[in-house]
Protein backbone atom coordinates (compact mmCIF):
# COMPACT_ATOMS: atom_id res chain seq x y z
CA UNK A 1 0.00 0.00 0.00
CA UNK A 2 1.37 3.54 -1.16
CA UNK A 3 0.25 6.92 -0.16
CA UNK A 4 1.41 9.88 -2.43
CA UNK A 5 1.27 13.64 -2.43
CA UNK A 6 2.18 15.01 -6.08
CA UNK A 7 3.70 18.06 -6.60
CA UNK A 8 2.80 21.13 -8.09
CA UNK A 9 4.06 24.81 -8.89
CA UNK A 10 3.19 25.81 -5.30
CA UNK A 11 5.04 22.77 -3.64
CA UNK A 12 8.24 22.37 -2.60
CA UNK A 13 8.45 19.02 -1.70
CA UNK A 14 6.22 15.89 -3.26
CA UNK A 15 6.41 12.68 -0.98
CA UNK A 16 5.12 8.98 -1.28
CA UNK A 17 4.74 6.15 1.37
CA UNK A 18 5.17 2.73 1.31
CA UNK A 19 3.60 0.91 3.86
CA UNK A 20 5.89 -2.87 4.00
CA UNK A 21 5.54 -5.95 6.77
CA UNK A 22 9.44 -6.36 6.47
CA UNK A 23 11.00 -5.43 9.78
CA UNK A 24 12.89 -2.12 9.85
CA UNK A 25 16.30 -3.43 10.07
CA UNK A 26 15.24 -5.86 6.58
CA UNK A 27 14.13 -2.59 5.07
CA UNK A 28 16.82 -0.70 5.66
CA UNK A 29 19.44 -3.61 4.26
CA UNK A 30 16.96 -3.44 1.37
CA UNK A 31 17.50 0.28 0.55
CA UNK A 32 21.27 0.30 1.35
CA UNK A 33 21.51 -0.83 -2.48
CA UNK A 34 21.05 2.49 -3.91
CA UNK A 35 20.99 1.11 -7.37
CA UNK A 36 18.48 -1.13 -7.34
CA UNK A 37 15.81 1.07 -5.31
CA UNK A 38 16.16 3.91 -7.69
CA UNK A 39 16.09 1.39 -10.81
CA UNK A 40 12.79 0.05 -9.69
CA UNK A 41 10.98 3.60 -10.29
CA UNK A 42 9.37 2.39 -13.98
CA UNK A 43 10.09 5.72 -15.39
CA UNK A 44 13.52 6.29 -15.19
CA UNK A 45 15.51 4.60 -18.23
CA UNK A 46 19.37 4.90 -16.88
CA UNK A 47 22.32 5.18 -19.37
CA UNK A 48 24.72 5.17 -16.44
CA UNK A 49 25.06 4.62 -12.70
CA UNK A 50 28.90 5.04 -11.79
CA UNK A 51 30.40 5.55 -8.18
CA UNK A 52 33.03 7.34 -8.32
CA UNK A 53 34.23 7.78 -4.76
CA UNK A 54 32.78 6.72 -1.11
CA UNK A 55 28.89 8.13 -1.11
CA UNK A 56 29.29 9.74 -4.63
CA UNK A 57 27.69 8.69 -7.59
CA UNK A 58 27.14 9.89 -11.57
CA UNK A 59 24.53 8.65 -13.15
CA UNK A 60 22.29 9.42 -16.47
CA UNK A 61 19.08 8.57 -17.12
CA UNK A 62 15.68 9.22 -19.26
CA UNK A 63 12.61 10.38 -17.15
CA UNK A 64 9.86 9.13 -18.88
CA UNK A 65 7.69 11.07 -16.52
CA UNK A 66 8.08 14.03 -17.67
CA UNK A 67 10.52 13.30 -21.19
CA UNK A 68 13.63 15.33 -19.56
CA UNK A 69 17.19 13.89 -19.98
CA UNK A 70 19.64 13.90 -16.81
CA UNK A 71 22.60 13.87 -16.35
CA UNK A 72 23.46 13.98 -12.18
CA UNK A 73 25.89 14.22 -9.97
CA UNK A 74 24.28 12.38 -6.40
CA UNK A 75 25.64 12.75 -2.71
CA UNK A 76 24.72 10.45 -0.20
CA UNK A 77 24.29 12.24 2.98
CA UNK A 78 23.45 9.45 6.24
CA UNK A 79 21.34 11.05 9.00
CA UNK A 80 20.76 8.88 10.74
CA UNK A 81 20.33 4.76 10.68
CA UNK A 82 16.84 5.00 9.21
CA UNK A 83 17.08 8.38 7.15
CA UNK A 84 19.08 9.88 4.42
CA UNK A 85 18.86 11.68 1.80
CA UNK A 86 20.70 12.08 -1.98
CA UNK A 87 21.52 15.50 -3.00
CA UNK A 88 21.86 16.56 -6.81
CA UNK A 89 24.42 18.79 -7.63
CA UNK A 90 22.47 19.68 -11.01
CA UNK A 91 18.41 20.50 -12.03
CA UNK A 92 15.38 21.58 -9.84
CA UNK A 93 15.25 18.78 -7.38
CA UNK A 94 18.01 19.31 -4.67
CA UNK A 95 17.22 15.94 -2.56
CA UNK A 96 15.72 13.02 -1.95
CA UNK A 97 15.27 11.41 1.40
CA UNK A 98 14.76 8.17 2.20
CA UNK A 99 13.29 7.90 5.78
CA UNK A 100 12.02 4.02 7.67
CA UNK A 101 9.86 3.94 10.51
CA UNK A 102 8.52 1.28 12.38
CA UNK A 103 5.03 0.49 12.27
CA UNK A 104 2.42 -2.03 14.17
CA UNK A 105 2.20 -4.22 11.28
CA UNK A 106 6.39 -3.38 9.89
CA UNK A 107 7.66 -0.76 8.51
CA UNK A 108 7.41 1.93 5.98
CA UNK A 109 9.44 3.72 3.42
CA UNK A 110 9.06 7.54 2.93
CA UNK A 111 10.54 9.22 -0.01
CA UNK A 112 10.29 12.38 -0.36
CA UNK A 113 11.86 14.64 -3.33
CA UNK A 114 12.88 18.21 -1.75
CA UNK A 115 12.39 21.16 -4.20
CA UNK A 116 13.73 24.19 -2.30
CA UNK A 117 16.40 25.16 -4.50
CA UNK A 118 13.64 26.60 -6.53
CA UNK A 119 11.76 29.91 -5.81
CA UNK A 120 8.07 29.88 -6.20
CA UNK A 121 8.61 31.84 -9.21
CA UNK A 122 11.65 29.79 -11.10
CA UNK A 123 9.60 26.54 -9.97
CA UNK A 124 6.11 27.39 -11.74
CA UNK A 125 8.77 28.44 -15.06
CA UNK A 126 10.68 25.05 -15.12
CA UNK A 127 7.09 23.07 -14.09
CA UNK A 128 7.83 20.74 -17.30
CA UNK A 129 11.43 19.92 -15.78
CA UNK A 130 9.59 18.49 -11.89
CA UNK A 131 10.06 14.20 -11.56
CA UNK A 132 6.44 12.78 -12.10
CA UNK A 133 7.11 9.39 -11.20
CA UNK A 134 7.25 9.53 -7.32
CA UNK A 135 3.63 7.90 -6.80
CA UNK A 136 5.01 4.98 -9.69
CA UNK A 137 8.06 4.90 -7.85
CA UNK A 138 6.25 4.17 -4.62
CA UNK A 139 3.51 2.02 -5.83
CA UNK A 140 6.94 -0.07 -7.73
CA UNK A 141 8.62 -0.62 -4.45
CA UNK A 142 5.89 -1.58 -2.89
CA UNK A 143 5.08 -4.56 -5.49
CA UNK A 144 8.71 -5.62 -5.78
CA UNK A 145 8.67 -6.14 -1.95
CA UNK A 146 5.70 -8.16 -2.07
CA UNK A 147 7.31 -10.06 -4.67
CA UNK A 148 11.02 -10.33 -2.48
CA UNK A 149 8.92 -11.20 0.61
CA UNK A 150 7.26 -14.32 -1.32
CA UNK A 151 10.39 -15.56 -3.75
CA UNK A 152 13.28 -14.31 -2.16
CA UNK A 153 13.78 -17.99 -0.53
CA UNK A 154 14.13 -19.24 -4.53
CA UNK A 155 18.04 -18.26 -5.24
CA UNK A 156 17.62 -18.23 -9.22
CA UNK A 157 14.77 -15.89 -8.58
CA UNK A 158 17.07 -13.77 -6.60
CA UNK A 159 19.53 -13.83 -9.07
CA UNK A 160 16.97 -13.67 -12.35
CA UNK A 161 15.77 -10.03 -10.75
CA UNK A 162 19.15 -8.70 -9.61
CA UNK A 163 21.11 -9.59 -12.74
CA UNK A 164 18.40 -9.24 -15.47
CA UNK A 165 15.17 -7.74 -14.04
CA UNK A 166 16.52 -4.79 -12.17
CA UNK A 167 18.67 -3.64 -15.44
CA UNK A 168 16.23 -4.10 -17.74
CA UNK A 169 14.92 -0.57 -19.03
CA UNK A 170 10.78 -0.71 -17.87
CA UNK A 171 10.20 -1.26 -21.45
CA UNK A 172 11.70 -4.58 -21.63
CA UNK A 173 10.25 -5.03 -18.33
CA UNK A 174 7.04 -4.65 -19.81
CA UNK A 175 7.73 -7.14 -23.16
CA UNK A 176 9.34 -9.74 -21.15
CA UNK A 177 5.96 -9.81 -18.74
CA UNK A 178 4.16 -9.62 -21.55
CA UNK A 179 5.48 -13.19 -23.14
CA UNK A 180 5.72 -14.26 -19.74
CA UNK A 181 1.59 -13.87 -19.75
CA UNK A 182 1.60 -15.49 -23.17
CA UNK A 183 3.39 -18.47 -22.84
CA UNK A 184 1.67 -19.28 -20.09
CA UNK A 185 -1.88 -18.76 -21.93
CA UNK A 186 -0.19 -20.86 -24.48
CA UNK A 187 0.34 -23.15 -22.43
CA UNK A 188 -2.35 -23.60 -20.15
CA UNK A 189 -4.46 -24.10 -23.92
CA UNK A 190 -2.11 -27.08 -24.91
CA UNK A 191 -2.85 -28.55 -21.90
CA UNK A 192 -6.60 -28.21 -22.12
CA UNK A 193 -6.45 -29.82 -25.66
CA UNK A 194 -3.89 -32.46 -24.89
CA UNK A 195 -7.24 -33.59 -21.66
CA UNK A 196 -9.68 -33.26 -23.66
CA UNK A 197 -7.68 -35.67 -26.52
CA UNK A 198 -6.78 -37.93 -23.57
CA UNK A 199 -10.52 -38.02 -22.27
CA UNK A 200 -11.96 -38.92 -25.57
CA UNK A 201 -9.33 -41.40 -26.83
CA UNK A 202 -9.72 -43.21 -23.39
CA UNK A 203 -13.53 -43.77 -24.01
Amino acid sequence: MTTETPPSANEDKAWVTIQTTLRPEKLREFCRDLERLYRINPYLEFRSWKTTAPGQIYTEFRNLSNNQDYCLDLTLVLESDNAFSMRYAQGVKAATRFEIQATGLGSSLTITDDYSRLTGEERAQRLDEVDKSLPAWGQAIFDYLRRHKRWAWIAPWRWYMRRVWVPMKPSARRIVWLLTLITMVEFLFFVFVALIWWLEHRS
